[in-house]
């Protein structure tokens, strides 16, 4: 029976680490969230992340903008958030309407003050094995992760399945540069199974529930699972068949209670380091 990689322990330790180090900081470090419009999900998303920054003492803002906001309006705003010197890190929350520019948006964001590691100088960084400013957040958690249980990365065949721009592409490029032997499959990839069967380390952000079963996986593997998804039931689920797959690996995540915590504090985490550095402390 695998080990259950537990990150709301592993995330409320890093944090109550860093709540110890913002009491003694002045001026604190500043986080500001832009939400467009009126998207359910990304407003629980988009208030969790207001509340545990004002849990750490940080000056948190939410900007909220309408649907039909022009995208000059919005990268106006972004523009004036680059230019306040009490704010040290910028987050748009996605999806934006579809008369916005993503891409456009991204790129306004000062990379000195990008929280999320979407702007192409920060992902730049790491394609070309170099240090951005700071990491994604999801990769980022998933790394502290691994280096909690004292899984060792260098020379393990890790296999990523999903290829998204916020997880599985800088998930990749981030294990290559920790020496891993990284694999990334996708929605196109033939005979998924046997792929994933080769991995020491198999990490899931795929977005499609209990996608990985237990004859895809390898005895003793380490199986990261990044998906949120609901089942047919409508429960909460990730992309791995957890009761099936927990008996053959030596360590899983759960979901939730694994990665997602991680995430919100790997911003937590980047949003002290970018004050750091544009307060050279």
């Amino acid at each position: 029976m695998a080990i259950l990689i537990d990150g709301k322990k592993v995330a409320k330790e890093i944090l109550e680490n860093l709540a110890d180090e913002t009491v003694f900081m002045n001026p604190v470090p500043g986080l500001a969230v832009i939400i467009v419009g009126e998207d359910a999900a990304s407003k629980i998303y988009v208030n969790s992340k207001k509340k545990k920054a004002a849990e750490l003492g940080f000056n948190s803002i939410v900007v909220e903008l309408p649907e039909n906001v022009s995208q000059q309006e919005l990268l106006n705003k972004i523009e004036e958030l680059n230019n306040d010197d009490k704010i040290d890190g910028i987050l748009v929350q996605m999806p934006l309407p579809e008369h916005i520019n993503k891409n456009d948006v991204i790129e306004k964001i000062n990379p000195l003050k990008d929280v999320d590691c979407f702007h192409p100088y920060n992902v730049g960084k790491i394609a070309s094995g170099n240090k951005p400013y700071v990491y994604p957040c999801t990769p980022k958690g998933i790394i502290r992760l691994l280096e909690y249980y004292d899984i060792e990365i260098e020379g393990k065949n890790t296999v990523v399945v999903g290829r998204s721009n916020i997880v599985g592409r800088p998930m990749a490029q981030m294990l290559l540069n920790m020496n891993a032997t990284v694999t990334i499959c996708h929605s196109r990839t033939k005979n998924l199974g046997e792929i994933t069967k080769t991995a020491d380390i198999l990490i899931c952000a795929a977005g499609k529930a209990n996608l990985i079963t237990e004859d895809m996986v390898k005895d003793g593997a380490v199986v990261i699972d990044v998906g949120i998804n609901r089942n047919k039931d409508g429960k909460l689920c990730g992309d791995v068949d957890f009761s099936s797959v927990e008996k053959k690996a030596s360590y899983i995540t759960p979901v939730p209670g694994g990665v997602g915590p991680m995430t919100i504090c790997s911003l937590m985490v980047n949003t002290i380091d970018l004050h750091r550095i544009q307060k050279n402390i």
